[in-house]
């Protein structure tokens, strides 16, 4: 993209979305991964008012284990961390960052494919960043109403259809 495009975006409010992909099992993975993650994450930003940049990480668990370690104190991987930005970092909302391993086997256990388990976990990530959390059960039922909502856009099942089936995990 070039400098000028990079302009244009910013002046026609359309969110910056950087996709990085540190770990290449992500790419093998999930081929179309980066324009995946741009969708759920344009698709759960239309769903609200405003909008801003994000940058999201697709890494592996030892980078996420570490990030959850010094992050939250917790010393292990997780799937997906958020990082929301400061006020005074406007237009950026902050970073979301996916790790291979958790993701895929979350994906396997619960019967998805990666590729949806990915959107899923981007528009997780996303909310989290808009200020959505899931720390009650009626936070929890707000947030996988909005969840449901989006991904049904993309075309992606109930992501909860595995947990009403079973405890949730």
């Amino acid at each position: 993209m070039t400098d000028e495009a990079v302009t244009d975006e910013a002046a026609i409010g359309e969110p910056a979305i950087d996709v990085e992909i540190e770990d290449e099992a992500w790419a093998v993975a999930v081929p179309d991964a980066e324009t995946l993650v741009r969708a759920a994450v344009e698709a759960t930003l239309s769903s609200h008012e405003g909008g801003g940049d994000i940058t999201c990480l697709l890494t592996d668990d030892e980078v996420m284990r570490d990030l959850n370690c010094r992050f939250r104190g917790k010393d292990a991987a997780t799937n997906v961390l958020s990082f929301p930005a400061p006020e005074t970092a406007r237009p950026h909302l902050g970073d979301i960052v996916l790790a291979y391993g958790v993701c895929a086997r979350e994906a396997q256990v619960q019967g998805k494919t990666l590729a949806q388990h990915l959107r899923h976990l981007t528009a997780h990530g996303v909310l989290h960043l808009l200020g959505y959390d899931h720390e009650t059960d009626a936070d929890a039922e707000v947030m996988e109403g909005l969840e449901r909502a989006i991904l049904k856009t993309l075309g992606v099942p109930d992501p909860y259809a595995f947990d009403r089936a079973d405890a949730r995990p």
